[in-house]
């Protein structure tokens, strides 16, 4: 057996006890609907939910769904697009995985498997119809929401829904003005938007900064 010192940070996480969020988290845990009751095809492995959260958090990053090393790892942002999301924050390690401040509620809570050309699917529609309105009921020290994505715009900021990505992201300010939670919309931070953010300057000029501060705000007591 490997010495604790030597094992990723993520595998020694505490994870949230199942009695949270009125017992949400264990029922998520325990969730087995694309594999028993399934939208259209089945998960194409035994399904495994991946959540970090916390009624008294004050931040829910809301993201996609976990990949492949996520789904390996058990953790969510246990990967380069972590690493990234994690720079952008202004945050460390220690800090993301504090469920007690930051909470990870992805749009899909289990790896949705991958496409014929080995992209990752889209988030599975079970999770959303089923659970995230309960989820974000039970989060009652919710202070700031990044919704990081397409598929999580499309759930947090359902008004914007018929904007581009780039539109959603460059309206940041007015979003955050017009929310309550205050909602940031991010891209993905995984290495296939390096395109997009080098086409996007204001994106580390202008909405970065404001994303640092809102975030510290976020965690102050």
């Amino acid at each position: 057996m490997p010495d604790v010192k030597d094992m990723p940070y993520w595998s020694k996480l505490a994870n949230p006890p199942d009695t949270e969020l009125g017992g949400l988290v264990g029922e998520i845990r325990a969730c087995r609907i694309c594999a028993e009751a399934p939208l259209g095809r089945p998960l194409p492995h035994p399904p495994r939910p991946v959540i970090r959260a916390a009624s008294k958090a004050r931040i829910a990053v809301c993201g996609q769904a976990p990949g492949t090393k996520v789904h390996a790892s058990g953790q969510p942002f246990t990967d380069a697009s972590g690493d990234r999301l994690r720079e952008w924050m202004g945050v460390d390690v220690a800090t993301f995985y504090d469920v007690s401040r930051v909470s990870v509620v992805p749009m899909g809570f289990c790896f949705p498997g991958q496409d014929a050309k080995g992209g990752d699917l889209p988030p599975r529609r079970e999770c959303v119809l089923t659970w995230h309105d309960k989820v974000f009921a039970e989060m009652s020290g919710l202070r700031l929401i990044l919704a990081v994505g397409l598929y999580s715009h499309a759930y947090h900021l359902p008004a914007w829904r018929k904007q581009s990505l780039s539109n959603r992201v460059r309206a940041f300010r007015e979003i955050m003005a017009a929310s309550e939670p205050t909602v940031i919309p991010l891209p993905h931070p995984s290495w296939r938007n390096n395109g997009w953010i080098r086409k996007n300057p204001w994106f580390d000029a202008e909405l970065l900064p404001v994303l640092r501060k809102a975030v510290a705000d976020a965690l102050k007591d």
